[in-house]
Formats: structure tokens, sequence, C-alpha cells
């Protein structure tokens, strides 16, 4: 009997050893230093730092605002190369949706609002850079690694619908005034703003596609902006500044990209883009004072005032750069301004969508006869708006502009700068011919479009080049230094992944659209 009990007691502790060691083993295979599910609030921080566009890149050059002039760095050239790819991003778009959903949010929550915006805003920036593009079969993982190609006609369809989607959602989160957003960089959680940043870019989405605001009916472009202009109750847009969708930098975390601690390797590798610098002499326009600075061989050697419109030079993006490179070195060019952007570490901050383009924007859907509205007040809110963005009192009165002194060494120090006050008086820069208003007609078109362009400054990535690419204004140069035989490339290549991940798809796509060649200068259906 005791044997039988004996037998019986060891099968038990064999059993609890057993069940323990099982236990233990599984234990240790779980790495406690790795998440198993991520919040919604942390992949939507990472969606937002993803989307937003810096100053200092090469938009800026394809827009011909800030060019180089030695080519060790770069060059002005319009070689594009490959558009971007936010489909990882994308990807996460749809991890943060499903997160938020087994994290107890109902199936209408405000990341599932935000992610439809997420989704209009990532692939039309594609579709902007490169023409067609997967969409509808994208983003399905193992199931479909060979997505066909939708046309850019249909991307934007469906953009415009997740952004009606997206306004209709949040709107009703507004309503039950739901609190569960998190981990919002732009506007701090606030549903209210996204909202209008949602009917904003819509706004900027049906600009783009003036082209086709006649050939093709069926879009109906001219009712779907006057039924967000008209209804500002149930389509809320920008009603001021405090209203952008902007990217802020906070030292000493996240530096913007010209600073302080650069300034000595690249404060003078680039210089003022002709283009900009132009329309601006050209206006008499006082933002000059404060985004440049004036040619110092001019002030120095030739006594000219540095206050003086005359004393200002752009650098011809056209030009070859060895000859830009002589002239830089030689005081002849105007440079950035090294106050406001290089002595201190936050300069300005990246705005994505902002009031002062849907100024514009809306002042162009008047010119056009979209809308009934007064396409020249809404011009003047975009000017007064965008001197009140660099500190000049819109409505007139005195301004501070900073020149750094020649042979100073501490961009830093406040002492190495020349401060001269200057009056602005609006109503006579209105009066100007060339800036007050023509009217609804292509005179008054062109003036709106010049202060867009002037207003967009290192601002919203690529806006200004699409702007330029839809209408032409301003005139951009060329040259040998922009080389493609003298044009200006109108879209980006494919990523060369999709040449051997994608073929078949990526061929037909080059079929439809630019007669089998993945060409920089092939026309997409937007630009038609």
């Amino acid at each position: 009997m005791k044997k039988i009990q004996w037998i019986l007691s060891l099968l038990v502790f064999t059993a609890m050893v057993s069940v323990s060691c099982k236990k233990s083993y599984s234990d240790l295979n779980q790495n406690l230093n790795k998440p198993t599910a991520v919040p919604p609030s942390l992949l939507l921080n990472g969606i937002l730092v993803s989307m937003h566009d810096d100053a200092g890149g090469n938009a800026e050059i394809y827009s011909q605002y800030y060019i180089y002039n030695y080519d060790y760095y770069g060059n002005n050239r319009y070689d594009l190369g490959s558009g971007s790819n936010y489909y990882g991003t994308l990807e996460n778009v749809v991890k943060m949706e499903e997160a938020a959903v087994k994290a107890g949010n109902a199936t209408v929550n405000p990341y599932s609002a935000l992610g439809k915006f997420f989704r209009a805003y990532l692939f039309t920036k594609m579709s902007l850079q490169m023409g067609d593009i997967p969409m509808t079969q994208a983003l399905q993982g193992a199931a479909n690694l060979t997505p066909a190609y939708d046309p850019q006609k249909k991307v934007f369809q469906t953009a415009l619908a997740w952004l009606d989607t997206a306004n209709t959602q949040l709107s009703t989160l507004v309503g039950k005034n739901d609190a569960s957003l998190s981990g919002d960089i732009y506007y701090g959680n606030d549903l209210k703003k996204w909202q209008k940043a949602v009917n904003s870019f819509k706004l900027r989405l049906l600009i783009q596609l003036s082209k086709k605001a006649v050939s093709d009916a069926d879009l109906n472009i001219p009712q779907q902006f006057a039924n967000i202009f008209n209804n500002p109750t149930q389509y809320p847009i920008f009603t001021g500044m405090g209203d952008n969708l902007q990217y802020n930098y906070v030292a000493p975390t996240n530096y913007y990209p010209d600073n302080a601690a650069n300034f000595g390797f690249n404060g003078s590798r680039k210089n003022m883009s002709l283009t900009h610098l132009g329309l601006l002499q050209k206006f008499h326009d006082p933002r000059l004072f404060i985004v440049a600075e004036p040619a110092r061989y001019l002030v120095d050697t030739k006594k000219q005032p540095d206050t003086s419109f005359a004393s200002f030079v752009g650098g011809d993006p056209g030009q070859d750069l060895g000859i830009m490179y002589n002239d830089a070195g030689l005081g002849k060019i105007s440079f950035l301004n090294r106050k406001r952007y290089y002595s201190g570490y936050t300069a300005e901050p990246a705005i994505q969508i902002g009031y002062i383009e849907m100024c514009f924007n809306i002042a162009e859907a008047a010119n056009r006869g979209w809308i009934t509205a007064n396409a020249e007040d809404w011009y003047q809110k975009g000017i007064k708006a965008s001197l009140a963005f660099y500190g000049i009192p819109a409505s007139g009165g005195d301004f501070t502009a900073s020149f750094y002194r020649p042979g100073s060494t501490d961009v830093t120090n406040a002492a190495n700068y020349d401060n001269r006050t200057i009056n602005f008086d609006y109503n006579a820069y209105y009066a100007q011919g060339e800036v007050k208003y023509a009217g609804n007609n292509a005179d008054g078109l062109k003036q709106i479009l010049q202060q867009k362009y002037l207003g967009l400054f290192r601002q919203s990535g690529l806006e200004a080049y699409y702007t330029y690419r839809r209408t032409g204004i301003p005139t951009f140069s060329t040259g040998s230094g922009t080389g493609n035989s003298g044009r200006i490339a109108l879209r980006f290549k494919y990523p060369v992944s999709e040449q051997t991940a994608n073929a078949a798809n990526y061929k037909a796509a080059l079929a439809s659209q630019f007669g089998g060649n993945d060409d920089i200068n092939g026309q997409m259906w937007i630009i038609k």
C-alpha cells in the first residue's frame, strides 16, 4: 500500500514539475522588452512625423526659392528621381485604426476619421508626384504583392470621398465631445481643428484639379468647392493662422533644418533665387528684408543702402553653377536672412496646410467663377496674413529688419547684426499696379498666383512647384543650371523597386500614361 502511495505521489510530483517547466519555458520565450500591442496614439505620433515636409530640401530647389551655388552639395537641375514612398506610413495608418478598435473604441472614432484624412493626404501626395499609383489593391500585405495601378482620376475621386467621410465623422465626434484622441503633435488632440484642416485640404485638392473643372463634368469640381465654402457649419475651414496644420520645432530635441549649429557648414552653399527675389523686388515687397540679406558687394563696395530694394540680388536658377558660385563668394548675390533662419534653432514652423494658401485658393475659385465671393477680399486676406507671419504690420507701421554684419563669426550674437527700422505703408504697397487686384480676369488670376507663390516660401513642400506646373505662374527660369534641355520637369519617376517587384503593372502604367517611358517630362492626367 505504501509502495502504491509512493508511486502515486511521484506521478503527481512529475506532472507538477512538467506543468511548471512548460510554464517557465513559455515565459522565457516572451520578450518582456518588446510590446505585444501598440497603442493607437503611438502609431498616430509616428504618422504625423512621417507626413510632414521640412524646409531646406529639394522642394524649394524645384520651386526656385532657395538654390545651390556649389555643386559639391547639390544642384538646381530638374533631373527628378523617384517620387516619395508613403506605403509604410499608410500601413501604419491601417494598424492605428485596428489598434483603436482593439483598445475599446467604437468603430467610428478619432483614429478612424483621421485615418481617412491620412489616406487622402498621402495617396494624393504620391500621385501628384508620379501619376497613376497602386491604391485600391495596395496595403494588402502578402495577400497581394503586385497591386495594380489606379488611374490618377480615381485616386483623386477616392480621396475626395474619404475627406467627406472624415469631415462627417469628425463632426459627429465633436458633437459627442469625444476625448479619446491622444498623441497629436499638431493640434493637441483638438478634433475641431482637425475638421478645419480636412476641409481646407479638400479645397487645395479641388484647386489642383482646376484643369478638369470643365472637361470632367462628373467630378463637379466647382460645385464641390462651393459646397464647402457656402456651408461653414457643415464644412468648417481655417479662419486664421492659429488653425494651420504645422510642424513646430522645439529645441534642443527638434531643430529647424537651418540653425546656428550648421551655419558654418551650409550658410553660404545656397543663395536666394531670382525667381522669388525678383517678384519681391518688383512689388517693393517688405518681406524681402525679412527673408533675405542685401548683396554685400553692393552695400560695402558700391555703397548702396542696405534697405534699398536694388541692393538685393537673386541668383538665376538657370545659370551655370560655376558662375553663381563665384558671384556668391564675391558677395554679389543675396543669402538667406541669417537673423531669422540661423541665429537660433527653431526659426519658424513648417506649415503643411495653411490659412495663407487657403485664402489664395478661395480667391482663385472666386476669380474662376466657382463661387460667389469677393476675390479681392480673399486676395488681400492672404497677403496680410503672410505679412503678419513675418512680423510686418499688415495695417502698416514700423518693423525691424536685421542683417548679418560681414566679418562676424558668431551667428547667435545679436551684436553681430545691423538692425534697421523700416516703415511700411500697406495702402501704398497695395496701390501699386502690379499688386492691386485687376479683377476676375487673367491678370487678376496671375496676381493671386504670384502672391500665393510668395506666401508659400519654405512652406508646404512642393505646393508652389505644383501651382507652377498647373498654371505656368510665376515664370520659372531655365538654362544650363536647370538642365533637362531647358525644360521644367513635370513629374518624378516611379520607385526603382517597382521595376522588379511589380514589373507587369509598372509597365502597364507607363504604357497607359507616358508611351511606355518613365519620363520626367511626361504629362500626367491632372495637368492635361
